[in-house]
């Protein structure tokens, strides 16, 4: 975890404490109702985050009435940001996208339809760990990653992975441990979590990366079984499961985060009120631990740590996907 997210809990409260007292002040009224776009389906661990945040904004110096979520699934996230783009810059509008939509598509997609700057960072939402697991269609006697990679191996016509889409992280994960390893791994993408978790459970393929939390129901019944984890240090909620660094696989880490955007001309004084009204919520007991039901840690963050941060992910990726060979058109 780098030094910007060590202060994310000050960073919170810090802003928190400047919302009590710039926003009152410079955003001259209250919003009557937020939209939250969020995009991949609903029940997907990340749109707990945008409906937990988006009932907290209510009565507050940024809105008046609680928020409210549109998802719009597919391509990975790019639709919903796009829409943002093309949305009025008055704060009524803002989008819960992975940092890989900023800081990782740029790479890949030539034709991309917005620019990472036509969007500004408001606050960091929740921190992820992503995981790769296998399904019914893999011998039990499979039980580590070790055992996957000989598997997948030996059985390259059986060894596919899905993900959330073409691009994502999860993807890119994939793609890179199957590089490290020396194995061809077959990317199946998906429309979101929900459907590739859905053909997991159900045989149609062997594994799946995506954010650990979404497994977690399948994973107590005893359907999936998580070989490894992406973060730098173990999951908190999969205590159990080794990391991809501690298996040999340095470079397959990733701690995505999902953080909320505004149109890039939005007024300084409606982020600031805009920050303050979602750190708030990200402090309250019940969205922590909404989010921690779906493996999701709750973490905000001020605007220009956000910033940093996606900024840090962007140069860490880009000799990354080069290696990997992934673009729109391959």
């Amino acid at each position: 975890m780098n030094t910007t997210r060590r202060h994310f809990v000050q960073a919170a409260a810090a802003a928190a404490a400047l919302g009590a007292l710039h926003p009152l002040a410079a955003l001259a009224q209250a919003l009557d109702q937020v939209k939250i776009l969020y995009g991949f389906p609903a029940g997907s661990a990340g749109d707990s985050v945008a409906r937990r945040v988006a009932e907290k904004l209510g009565g507050t110096a940024y809105s008046k009435n609680p928020g409210f979520v549109e998802n719009k699934p597919g391509a990975g996230g790019r639709i919903a940001v796009e829409a943002l783009k093309n949305s009025p810059a008055d704060g009524s509008v803002l989008t819960l996208a992975p940092v890989s939509a900023l800081a990782v598509y740029p790479y890949i997609y030539p034709k991309l339809a917005y620019k990472p700057e036509d969007v500004t960072q408001v606050s960091i939402g929740a921190i992820m760990f992503h995981g790769l697991a296998v399904g019914p269609s893999v011998p039990a006697e499979v039980k580590t990653l070790k055992d996957f990679l000989a598997w997948a191996k030996a059985n390259p016509a059986q060894a596919s992975y899905g993900s959330p889409g073409a691009g994502s992280m999860p993807h890119l994960l994939g793609a890179l441990l199957g590089l490290r390893a020396g194995v061809e791994l077959k990317h199946v993408p998906y429309r979101g979590t929900v459907p590739s978790i859905t053909d997991l459970v159900g045989g149609q393929i062997a594994a799946a990366m995506n954010p650990s939390g979404d497994y977690l129901q399948y994973m107590k019944a005893g359907r999936v079984r998580v070989l490894a984890t992406s973060g730098r240090k173990r999951s908190p909620y999969l205590p159990d499961v080794p990391t991809f660094t501690e298996l040999g696989y340095p470079d397959v880490t990733s701690e995505e985060w999902f953080g909320f955007y505004a149109p890039a001309k939005t007024p300084a004084a409606t982020i600031a009120a805009a920050n303050a009204a979602i750190n708030a919520a990200l402090k309250d007991k019940s969205v922590i631990d909404a989010l921690a039901l779906v493996g999701l840690v709750a973490n905000g963050s001020t605007p220009q740590e956000m910033a940093a941060d996606q900024k840090a992910e962007y140069e860490r990726w880009g000799p990354l996907v080069k290696q990997i060979g992934f673009t729109a058109e391959s």
